[in-house]
Parts: structure tokens; sequence; C-alpha cells
């Protein structure tokens, strides 16, 4: 799907997760689920997994939407839908991970936007000057 948001290398590691969960039916880290719209077509997809070793954690991998289909809610109800997923599957908190650069400004205020919070940030983490920003949202069960 292309966002331009993704390097060549993130696009790789997406289409890894995605080759997993089509090809290995007994894997349960991963959950990959796409949004159509009203013509069938594919406008966005995400990824979600438990976190390994604790109780109740989830990983949002991925979300994204295509360029053609932002600022539409289709963002909002792929979230939602992987939130549900994830309370139905007694979940307690999802964490989703993105960048400080100002091109993901737009990513960081969509987690705000929709009640996730800055839970950390690590200084330099990709490289200097781009740090990883940690956003967490928790579910009361």
């Amino acid at each position: 799907m292309d966002t331009n948001m993704f390097t060549a290398e993130e696009v790789t590691v997406a289409l890894e997760l995605i080759d997993i969960t089509l090809h290995d039916p007994h894997q349960i880290d991963y959950e990959i689920r796409a949004g159509i719209d009203e013509h069938q077509q594919v406008i966005g997809y995400y990824c979600i997994g438990p976190t390994a070793l604790t109780n109740g954690t989830y990983d949002l991998y991925w979300i994204a939407v295509s360029p053609k289909a932002q600022n539409q809610g289709y963002g909002r109800q792929l979230l939602a839908h992987a939130e549900a997923r994830i309370v139905n599957a007694g979940g307690r908190l999802i964490v989703a991970e993105t960048s400080s650069q100002p091109k993901y400004e737009p990513t960081r205020l969509f987690y705000l936007n929709n009640r996730y919070s800055e839970v950390a940030r690590i200084k330099n983490y990709y490289r200097k000057d781009d740090d990883l920003v940690i956003f967490g949202k928790y579910f009361s069960q």
C-alpha cells in the first residue's frame, strides 16, 4: 500500500508480517485485517499482536490508510476494530510506536486524537535527531 510514509526497509518488514500471517495458519503472533471501501477496494490495514512475555499487552505494529482514502475516517474505523479485537481477547493495553520526525506529526496527532497518551520517548533511537515515540492506551476490564 502506497502511503508515502514508509521507507523501503519498513515496507519489507510489513510485507514479511503479511507473508507470515498468510502462509502460517498456526502462528499466533500477528493478526492482520484489511479495510475495504464501498467498491471492495483495500483502503487500509492494521497488524496487531500480543506482546511476548506480557499479560494483556498488545502491539499495534502497523496501521496504514491509502493516501486517496485518508481523512475520511477509515483510520479511526480500523483502529476501533483493532481495539475491539484486543479487548475481546482480554487485552488491557495497546502500544504503538512511531518516529519523532516531522513527517510523522499526523501519525502522532492521530494517536492523540484517539485517546492515546505518549508513554515514553527514547532520544536518538532510530538515528540522530529521530526519537522513538511510544503511545499507549489502557482499557478497563
